[in-house]
């Protein structure tokens, strides 16, 4: 049957068992990193009151992507991908478990903080590539649009539940003992892989394994050159790169800065709604996409979606009013979750087997690498003139660059054009 008269399957993902554990386990995982976020980033907010370091908190976040996604995700295509996740499990625990005992302590200097966000990236960096390539093992090919829609709107879920949760922690057991709290939510993810039967020794007889590793920068050149040569492929790298290195999440680390002028600078309810707002609008994205089969997986769409992402976040960077930002917030997410969804699907889709590590590597760079330079615009920038400005600049420039993305690919693959 075609694509087009095939009957839609709402979440046909969770008809796999493994899958519906590794759904709640990531989301456990993700509302664990958001949780240490919205603890460690208010900390250091009231200890140092320094945009520039929250910037940093962005660079150093993303970064280790930029540098070491192509390594990841060849390296996840020759190993096997649940002892890589592993790996970056126990680095998250670790460093909610230093950042309580700085706390407890009272010693927390800006290195501790700098060494630990750096951390915390190469933690990320061993999670994501290995962990997108584990959904093939998981539902295979026919499901694979609806493991990764699902797969993000279990971080969505994640990043909805953190704030809250991360909220009650701060009120309930202060930020010393919350964050050792959080460190536990990590051990269910850890203990479930040491016996998940997916991976390379549960592949079908005769599946490809790459032998090539990447051991330096001729060897990522040579991946991206490979990667070049599937059009979709790069148009949506292109995207995605775009909207990181624009914006990215780097407004999430400014937004005690936001909370602030809106005027909800304080400890409660107001300010975990802002942090929560567009993870509940990519969470409702998530499950009304998914369970109606609404906006198919199209390179034009991703487009389209992603400029008005654009537009809310310039209007949210520019309001005055909370419950107006709340709403533009809202907005953001359900439009950013489609779209990036959207692009990373067709990522994996139209990868070879064979290089569909590297391929996942690539898109990482970009979709994830790209976001250390937001926390120039936005973070770094915003302390020279303002955090509103520099979020509503970064908000145009990409609306821009996404306009000028669909027009050249048009201009050139006429009907065939990806966007």
């Amino acid at each position: 049957m075609t694509a087009a008269t095939t009957p839609h399957v709402s979440f046909a993902a969770l008809r796999h068992r493994g899958y519906r554990a590794y759904f709640v386990l990531s989301a456990l995982v993700m509302m664990a990193d958001s949780i240490e976020h919205v603890i460690s980033y208010w900390v250091i907010f009231q200890k140092f009151h320094s945009p520039a370091l929250g910037g940093f908190a962005v660079v150093s976040h993303w970064l280790p992507y930029l540098l070491f996604s192509v390594g990841s995700g060849a390296l996840a295509d020759r190993v096997d991908p649940r002892r890589m996740i592993q790996l970056g499990m126990c680095l998250f625990m670790g460093v909610s478990i230093v950042w309580g005992l700085l706390f407890l302590s009272g010693g927390l200097q800006l290195w501790h903080a700098a060494v630990l966000l750096i951390v915390h990236g190469c933690a990320g960096v061993l999670w994501g590539p290995p962990s997108q390539l584990l959904l093939h093992d998981i539902v295979g090919r026919e499901h694979l649009q609806s493991a990764v829609r699902l797969n993000a709107t279990a971080r969505q879920l994640g990043l909805l539940m953190g704030p809250a949760v991360g909220g009650a922690f701060l009120l309930l057991f202060g930020p010393n003992f919350g964050i050792l709290v959080n460190a536990a939510l990590y051990l269910p993810f850890i203990i479930w892989l040491a016996t998940a039967p997916y991976g390379p020794k549960f592949r079908a007889a005769g599946t490809v394994v790459a032998q090539r590793a990447v051991r330096s920068i001729g060897d990522i050149l040579s991946a991206i050159g490979e990667i070049a040569r599937h059009r979709v492929i790069l148009a949506m790298t292109m995207l995605a790169g775009a909207a990181s290195l624009c914006i990215g999440n780097a407004y999430q680390a400014q937004m005690p800065g936001f909370a602030t002028d809106l005027g909800h600078g304080h400890v409660d309810f107001s300010y975990s709604a802002l942090l929560a707002a567009d993870a509940a609008g990519a969470l409702i994205a998530g499950f009304v996409l998914e369970s109606r089969g609404l906006l198919p997986a199209r390179p034009g769409t991703a487009c389209l979606l992603a400029m008005i992402w654009c537009l809310a976040l310039g209007s949210f960077a520019v309001s005055t009013h909370y419950p107006l930002a709340l709403l533009l917030l809202f907005v953001a997410g359900f439009v950013e979750l489609s779209f990036n969804s959207m692009a990373q699907t067709l990522v994996q889709l139209h990868a070879p087997a064979e290089m569909r590590g590297r391929a996942i590597g690539v898109y990482n760079m970009f979709a994830m690498g790209m976001r250390t330079f937001s926390g120039v615009s936005v973070g770094l920038l915003g302390a020279r003139i303002g955090i509103h400005a520099s979020l509503a600049t970064s908000a145009v420039l990409l609306f821009v660059l996404v306009g000028a993305l669909m027009w050249t690919s048009r201009a050139g693959g006429g009907s065939r054009a990806p966007c």
